[in-house]
């Protein structure tokens, strides 16, 4: 019989395989954020799906708590990896069906529904608030829902327009942009931090 794993999906409209990090967002319960596995490279892909079958991936409540506290080969973090590769997906939580077994599957709104009820709890108090909140503020790593690419899109980088209606959208335009160049930066700098520390001179 095969082993059953938590944390297991797919993208019902594509049926595409996905590893679903959150399954539900705090307020907003019929959200989830989801991992696709397909087109990852080989040395992140053999890895996540290494912790996602491991007894700690199973033992999480939420698979990006797993994520957290695990390394990929190359030394870097798979949770804000993932977020600043933007392959943490938000996705409704009846569009990805869960299959903790081959051949069998659940919607992940049935799924946080039961478990609710199971619980004694509404669907809105099933997301790990502390927890996110707390990686939000704190680290500033932790995929946001105004941060994270729909799940009907494809391409997430972003192009610019070929015409703009005035200079004031335009200037909006390359503000907005210079705000996430900046992100970017800050969250790589802080990664060359965490690798090697910058000597204070004395």
């Amino acid at each position: 019989m095969a082993q059953e794993l938590k944390h297991v999906g797919r993208v019902i409209a594509t049926n595409k395989k996905c590893l679903v990090a959150y399954r539900t967002l705090p307020g907003e319960a019929h959200s989830c954020l989801i991992v696709p596995t397909e087109n990852m490279p080989d040395i992140y892909h053999d890895a996540i799906i290494n912790l996602v079958e491991s007894q700690s991936g199973q033992a999480s409540w939420e698979f990006a708590e797993a994520l957290d506290r695990t390394q990929f080969p190359d030394g870097s973090r798979m949770l804000p990896w993932l977020h600043m590769n933007n392959r943490l997906i938000k996705a409704p939580t009846s569009a990805i069906e869960m299959t903790p077994v081959p051949g069998t599957g659940i919607l992940l709104s049935e799924l946080n529904q039961i478990i609710a009820e199971q619980r004694g709890v509404a669907v809105d108090d099933l997301s790990l608030k502390e927890s996110l909140d707390k990686k939000i503020e704190d680290k500033k790593e932790t995929a946001t829902v105004q941060e994270t690419p729909a799940i009907v899109q494809a391409d997430v980088t972003v192009n610019q327009p070929t015409t703009f209606d005035s200079p004031d959208e335009e200037a909006k335009f390359y503000r907005s942009q210079a705000d996430k160049l900046a992100k970017e930066a800050a969250n790589y700098r802080r990664k060359a931090e965490e690798l090697v520390p910058t000597k204070k001179k004395v």
